[in-house]
Protein backbone atom coordinates (compact mmCIF):
# COMPACT_ATOMS: atom_id res chain seq x y z
CA UNK A 1 0.00 0.00 0.00
CA UNK A 2 2.93 2.29 1.03
CA UNK A 3 4.32 1.49 -2.37
CA UNK A 4 1.52 2.27 -4.32
CA UNK A 5 1.03 5.90 -3.09
CA UNK A 6 4.80 6.29 -2.85
CA UNK A 7 4.51 5.58 -6.85
CA UNK A 8 1.71 8.09 -7.42
CA UNK A 9 2.78 10.59 -5.28
CA UNK A 10 6.36 10.35 -7.75
CA UNK A 11 4.34 10.29 -10.73
CA UNK A 12 2.40 13.42 -9.50
CA UNK A 13 5.63 14.64 -8.70
CA UNK A 14 7.02 14.07 -11.98
CA UNK A 15 4.09 16.09 -14.02
CA UNK A 16 4.16 18.91 -11.59
CA UNK A 17 8.10 18.86 -12.99
CA UNK A 18 7.22 18.43 -16.28
CA UNK A 19 4.06 21.40 -16.06
CA UNK A 20 7.12 23.56 -14.39
CA UNK A 21 9.33 23.40 -17.00
CA UNK A 22 6.55 24.62 -19.57
CA UNK A 23 5.48 27.27 -18.08
CA UNK A 24 9.08 28.27 -17.46
CA UNK A 25 9.18 27.33 -21.54
CA UNK A 26 5.96 29.74 -21.79
CA UNK A 27 7.99 32.83 -20.14
CA UNK A 28 10.42 32.45 -22.40
CA UNK A 29 8.09 32.37 -25.67
CA UNK A 30 6.60 35.46 -23.90
CA UNK A 31 3.14 33.80 -23.32
CA UNK A 32 1.07 31.28 -23.85
CA UNK A 33 -1.75 29.24 -21.34
CA UNK A 34 0.83 28.23 -18.76
CA UNK A 35 2.58 31.73 -18.49
CA UNK A 36 -0.84 32.91 -17.74
CA UNK A 37 -2.07 30.16 -15.13
CA UNK A 38 1.53 31.51 -13.29
CA UNK A 39 0.55 35.00 -13.75
CA UNK A 40 -3.23 34.41 -12.05
CA UNK A 41 -1.50 31.84 -9.40
CA UNK A 42 1.12 34.83 -8.21
CA UNK A 43 -1.83 37.58 -8.16
CA UNK A 44 -4.04 35.04 -6.12
CA UNK A 45 -1.62 35.34 -3.61
CA UNK A 46 1.18 32.88 -3.08
CA UNK A 47 0.00 31.82 0.57
CA UNK A 48 -3.33 30.72 -0.11
CA UNK A 49 -2.52 29.68 -4.04
CA UNK A 50 0.41 27.15 -2.45
CA UNK A 51 -2.17 25.91 -0.08
CA UNK A 52 -4.79 24.84 -2.98
CA UNK A 53 -2.27 23.61 -5.13
CA UNK A 54 -0.54 20.90 -2.05
CA UNK A 55 -4.77 20.25 -1.64
CA UNK A 56 -4.58 19.40 -5.86
CA UNK A 57 -1.43 17.27 -5.60
CA UNK A 58 -1.78 15.00 -2.60
CA UNK A 59 -5.39 15.05 -3.32
CA UNK A 60 -4.71 13.39 -6.84
CA UNK A 61 -1.50 11.14 -4.96
CA UNK A 62 -4.29 9.17 -2.98
CA UNK A 63 -6.87 9.19 -6.12
CA UNK A 64 -3.60 7.87 -8.37
CA UNK A 65 -3.18 5.15 -5.67
CA UNK A 66 -6.70 3.70 -5.49
CA UNK A 67 -6.84 3.86 -9.47
CA UNK A 68 -3.63 1.79 -9.65
CA UNK A 69 -5.00 -0.52 -6.29
CA UNK A 70 -8.75 -0.99 -7.72
CA UNK A 71 -7.69 -1.79 -11.16
CA UNK A 72 -5.12 -4.83 -9.65
CA UNK A 73 -7.67 -5.87 -7.55
CA UNK A 74 -11.04 -5.49 -10.68
CA UNK A 75 -10.11 -8.92 -12.17
CA UNK A 76 -12.53 -11.24 -14.02
CA UNK A 77 -13.69 -14.18 -11.36
CA UNK A 78 -15.07 -16.85 -13.65
CA UNK A 79 -11.94 -18.01 -15.23
CA UNK A 80 -11.20 -18.33 -11.63
CA UNK A 81 -13.86 -19.69 -9.58
CA UNK A 82 -14.30 -22.42 -12.61
CA UNK A 83 -10.83 -23.17 -12.16
CA UNK A 84 -11.68 -23.44 -8.47
CA UNK A 85 -14.66 -25.90 -9.27
CA UNK A 86 -12.68 -28.12 -11.49
CA UNK A 87 -10.51 -28.72 -8.92
CA UNK A 88 -12.79 -29.66 -6.21
CA UNK A 89 -14.37 -31.71 -8.51
CA UNK A 90 -11.56 -33.91 -8.82
CA UNK A 91 -11.23 -33.83 -4.96
CA UNK A 92 -7.91 -31.47 -5.17
CA UNK A 93 -8.68 -29.11 -2.28
CA UNK A 94 -4.82 -28.23 -2.09
CA UNK A 95 -5.02 -27.46 -5.86
CA UNK A 96 -7.85 -25.10 -5.43
CA UNK A 97 -5.45 -23.39 -3.16
CA UNK A 98 -2.86 -22.91 -4.72
CA UNK A 99 -4.97 -21.31 -7.67
CA UNK A 100 -6.40 -19.20 -5.75
CA UNK A 101 -3.02 -18.25 -3.49
CA UNK A 102 -1.61 -17.57 -7.09
CA UNK A 103 -4.22 -15.14 -8.20
CA UNK A 104 -4.38 -11.41 -7.60
CA UNK A 105 -7.42 -9.60 -5.94
CA UNK A 106 -9.58 -9.81 -3.35
CA UNK A 107 -12.23 -12.48 -4.61
CA UNK A 108 -8.89 -15.00 -4.59
CA UNK A 109 -7.97 -13.74 -0.98
CA UNK A 110 -11.68 -14.94 -0.35
CA UNK A 111 -11.36 -17.65 -1.92
CA UNK A 112 -8.51 -18.96 -0.24
CA UNK A 113 -9.84 -18.08 3.29
CA UNK A 114 -12.79 -20.29 2.42
CA UNK A 115 -10.71 -23.08 0.76
CA UNK A 116 -8.48 -23.33 4.11
CA UNK A 117 -11.03 -24.47 6.11
CA UNK A 118 -13.22 -26.59 3.99
CA UNK A 119 -12.82 -29.20 6.28
CA UNK A 120 -14.31 -27.30 8.98
CA UNK A 121 -17.92 -27.59 7.28
CA UNK A 122 -19.79 -25.46 4.49
CA UNK A 123 -20.98 -23.12 7.71
CA UNK A 124 -17.60 -22.23 9.04
CA UNK A 125 -16.46 -21.51 5.28
CA UNK A 126 -19.52 -19.01 4.74
CA UNK A 127 -18.76 -17.32 7.92
CA UNK A 128 -15.01 -16.92 6.92
CA UNK A 129 -15.94 -15.39 3.14
CA UNK A 130 -18.04 -13.56 4.67
CA UNK A 131 -16.00 -11.95 7.58
CA UNK A 132 -13.28 -11.66 5.36
CA UNK A 133 -15.28 -10.50 2.44
CA UNK A 134 -15.38 -7.49 4.73
CA UNK A 135 -11.80 -7.30 5.49
CA UNK A 136 -11.38 -6.88 1.73
CA UNK A 137 -14.05 -4.46 1.29
CA UNK A 138 -12.76 -2.25 3.75
CA UNK A 139 -9.05 -2.85 2.43
CA UNK A 140 -10.70 -1.25 -1.43
CA UNK A 141 -12.34 1.39 0.67
CA UNK A 142 -9.12 2.59 2.40
CA UNK A 143 -8.04 6.12 1.64
CA UNK A 144 -11.37 7.32 0.11
CA UNK A 145 -12.08 9.29 3.23
CA UNK A 146 -8.79 11.60 2.51
CA UNK A 147 -9.98 12.23 -0.89
CA UNK A 148 -13.28 13.66 0.51
CA UNK A 149 -11.22 15.59 2.66
CA UNK A 150 -9.22 17.33 -0.05
CA UNK A 151 -12.44 18.08 -2.16
CA UNK A 152 -13.98 19.94 1.22
CA UNK A 153 -10.60 21.35 1.84
CA UNK A 154 -10.08 23.05 -1.67
CA UNK A 155 -13.07 25.43 -1.38
CA UNK A 156 -12.77 25.69 2.20
CA UNK A 157 -9.06 27.25 1.40
CA UNK A 158 -10.34 29.19 -1.58
CA UNK A 159 -13.23 30.86 0.04
CA UNK A 160 -10.75 31.67 3.11
CA UNK A 161 -8.79 33.27 0.65
CA UNK A 162 -11.74 35.32 -0.29
CA UNK A 163 -12.48 36.43 3.42
CA UNK A 164 -8.52 37.55 3.60
CA UNK A 165 -8.72 39.26 0.01
CA UNK A 166 -11.87 41.18 1.15
CA UNK A 167 -9.76 42.24 4.52
CA UNK A 168 -6.87 43.42 2.02
CA UNK A 169 -9.27 45.51 0.61
CA UNK A 170 -11.06 47.11 3.73
CA UNK A 171 -7.52 47.78 5.08
CA UNK A 172 -6.87 49.40 2.11
CA UNK A 173 -9.86 52.14 1.96
CA UNK A 174 -9.33 52.58 5.65
CA UNK A 175 -5.57 53.48 5.22
CA UNK A 176 -6.51 55.71 2.26
CA UNK A 177 -9.91 56.88 3.15
CA UNK A 178 -11.45 56.54 -0.27
CA UNK A 179 -13.08 53.58 -1.55
CA UNK A 180 -12.74 53.90 -5.29
CA UNK A 181 -12.28 50.93 -7.13
CA UNK A 182 -8.56 51.73 -7.75
CA UNK A 183 -8.02 51.13 -4.41
CA UNK A 184 -10.06 47.53 -3.84
CA UNK A 185 -8.99 45.99 -6.74
CA UNK A 186 -6.51 44.15 -5.66
CA UNK A 187 -7.71 42.60 -2.40
CA UNK A 188 -11.00 42.00 -4.67
CA UNK A 189 -8.66 40.39 -7.32
CA UNK A 190 -6.95 37.90 -4.76
CA UNK A 191 -10.68 37.12 -3.28
CA UNK A 192 -12.15 36.12 -6.84
CA UNK A 193 -8.76 34.11 -7.99
CA UNK A 194 -8.42 31.78 -4.96
CA UNK A 195 -11.92 31.15 -4.51
CA UNK A 196 -12.04 29.83 -8.41
CA UNK A 197 -8.95 27.74 -8.11
CA UNK A 198 -10.46 26.50 -4.83
CA UNK A 199 -13.54 25.36 -6.88
CA UNK A 200 -11.51 24.05 -9.75
CA UNK A 201 -9.65 22.00 -7.39
CA UNK A 202 -12.67 20.79 -6.04
CA UNK A 203 -14.20 19.97 -9.52
CA UNK A 204 -11.53 17.94 -10.78
CA UNK A 205 -10.89 15.59 -7.34
CA UNK A 206 -14.40 15.14 -7.44
CA UNK A 207 -14.42 13.54 -11.12
CA UNK A 208 -11.83 11.23 -9.89
CA UNK A 209 -13.90 10.68 -6.76
CA UNK A 210 -16.85 9.23 -8.81
CA UNK A 211 -14.65 7.34 -11.17
CA UNK A 212 -12.93 5.15 -7.92
CA UNK A 213 -16.52 5.02 -6.53
CA UNK A 214 -18.23 3.57 -9.57
CA UNK A 215 -15.69 1.34 -9.84
CA UNK A 216 -15.43 0.47 -6.27
CA UNK A 217 -18.89 -0.57 -6.71
CA UNK A 218 -18.47 -2.77 -9.69
CA UNK A 219 -15.63 -4.53 -7.78
CA UNK A 220 -18.04 -5.11 -4.84
CA UNK A 221 -20.71 -6.59 -6.12
CA UNK A 222 -18.39 -9.37 -8.23
CA UNK A 223 -17.23 -9.86 -4.67
CA UNK A 224 -21.11 -10.82 -3.92
CA UNK A 225 -21.72 -12.56 -7.02
CA UNK A 226 -18.22 -14.70 -6.32
CA UNK A 227 -19.19 -15.60 -2.24
CA UNK A 228 -22.49 -16.73 -3.34
CA UNK A 229 -20.72 -18.87 -5.79
CA UNK A 230 -18.03 -20.03 -3.50
CA UNK A 231 -20.80 -21.24 -0.89
CA UNK A 232 -22.19 -23.41 -3.99
CA UNK A 233 -19.12 -24.98 -4.88
CA UNK A 234 -18.31 -25.85 -1.09
CA UNK A 235 -21.56 -27.27 -0.55
CA UNK A 236 -21.05 -29.54 -3.85
CA UNK A 237 -17.77 -30.47 -2.49
CA UNK A 238 -19.28 -31.57 0.79
CA UNK A 239 -21.79 -33.45 -1.04
CA UNK A 240 -19.54 -35.16 -3.54
CA UNK A 241 -16.87 -35.96 -1.28
CA UNK A 242 -18.51 -35.50 2.53
CA UNK A 243 -21.70 -37.75 2.48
Amino acid sequence: MKKLFAKAFLILCAFGTSTLVFAQEAVVEGGGFHQELKTKFIEGSADFMSLVAITLVLGLAFCLERIIYLNLADIDPTKLLKSIEDALDKGDVEGAKTIARDTRGPIASIAYQGLTRLDQGVDIVEKSIVSYGGVQSGLLEKNLSWVTLFIAMAPSLGFLGTVVGMVMAFDKIEQVGDISPTVVAGGMKVALITTIFGLIVALILQVFYNYLLNKLEGILNRMEDASITLVDTAIKYYVKFKK
